[in-house]
């Protein structure tokens, strides 16, 4: 095969035949470079800015005594700092120096006490909070979303004895990131950190109603997993469009949406791949959020682990506002709101 024909996507059989071919015109899109350079050359610059304005909605614990402890919107902006960096906790200490020399927080932390506040648990729902409300000057742009999970590797294994072998197996452990991303921008309006043997369906409902309080959801793509007539009639009691492939041993027998779904699916085919082939922006999320910030963790602890993935979606959203306040001209406002207090020890 010439090069010629593979830039067409014209096989030999087909030369032999004699077929009249056309080539395969390939779907391209247009980028904006100069708003895209703009983005990626001032990217850190924002990031440190609009961090530091997230972090203010963090309110500190309430000081009842013993050691004093650093303040927690330090901790948690340093936390995320560090994995944008994707240096290690020694080598990361430089840039805590350097943030606190720019007035980005108040007291500069050493590298263990960086570790052990990622590892708390009760930063878990915090960061879960602040990804929520990154997402937010983005809730006039993204209306369409796609939802699906992807796993992130740990430094654990599980191993065991396999008798019929007759040998010790290892497989390394890995934990489950199910997100909801809006199909526009790749911006992450909800997530939720889950073990591997949790089905993508169990966090349906919760990443809904968590993008629901700031977004106005019009279509849901989802892949065939997440097909269930309740899953139908959750999006659909949301005021949103269900957009999930039926399979193919699937009747028509059901609900009345499950009826009008399949309905509009088996004869409108075409047009319902339309709307749901927007589900492959989530992979591009994922993709984006992996190859930028990593597919693994190095937190040795549970909480540790779920915090670190969480990280990576917050400057993954963050890195995306950067990019539509080039695009779209936008101004994101993420200063200080109601914090959540909390206890770290």
């Amino acid at each position: 095969m010439t090069e010629s024909q593979l830039t067409t996507g014209i096989c030999p059989s087909q030369i032999a035949s004699g077929d009249q071919i056309q080539p395969i015109q390939r779907k391209t899109y247009p980028q904006d470079w100069p708003a895209y350079n703009a983005a990626q050359t001032s990217e850190k610059d924002n990031l440190l800015t609009l961090l530091a304005d997230l972090c203010a909605n963090v309110s500190q614990p309430e000081y009842t005594g013993g050691r004093p402890r650093y303040p927690l919107a330090d901790m948690v902006y340093v936390g995320a700092l560090k994995v944008y960096s994707g240096f290690s906790a020694r080598r990361f200490d430089s840039d805590v120096r350097t943030a606190h020399e720019a007035g980005f927080i108040d007291v500069p932390p050493s590298f263990n006490t960086v570790n052990r506040y990622i590892a708390n648990p009760d930063l878990t729902s915090i960061l879960v909070d602040l990804i929520e409300r990154s997402a937010a000057p983005l809730a006039t742009v993204e209306t369409q979303f796609a939802v699906d999970a992807s796993g992130f590797s740990t430094s654990r294994f599980d191993r065991w004895f396999d008798h019929k072998w007759g040998k010790e197996k290892s497989q390394r452990l890995w934990l489950k990131a199910h997100i909801l991303t809006g199909t526009r921008t790749n911006i992450v309006a909800s997530v939720g950190i889950t073990a591997s043997n949790v089905h993508d369906t169990v966090m349906f409902p919760q990443l809904l109603d968590s993008a629901a309080k700031r977004f106005k959801l019009s279509e849901i793509s989802a892949d065939k997993g997440y097909l269930s007539d309740k899953n139908l009639r959750y999006v659909n009691k949301l005021e949103a469009y269900p957009y999930i492939p039926f399979k193919k041993n699937t009747t028509g027998q059901g609900s009345g949406l499950w009826r009008k779904m399949y309905a509009y699916f088996a004869l409108h085919e075409d047009e319902f791949n339309e709307h749901y082939y927007r589900r492959s922006n989530v992979e591009t999320t994922f993709s984006m959020v992996k190859g930028k910030f990593g597919d693994a963790v190095r937190a040795k602890s549970d909480e540790g682990q779920v915090n670190e993935i969480l990280l990576k979606f917050l400057c993954h959203n963050i890195c995306v506002l950067v990019q539509e306040m080039h695009e779209l001209g936008i101004t994101p406002e993420l200063g200080p709101r109601v914090g959540i207090a909390v206890s770290v020890n």
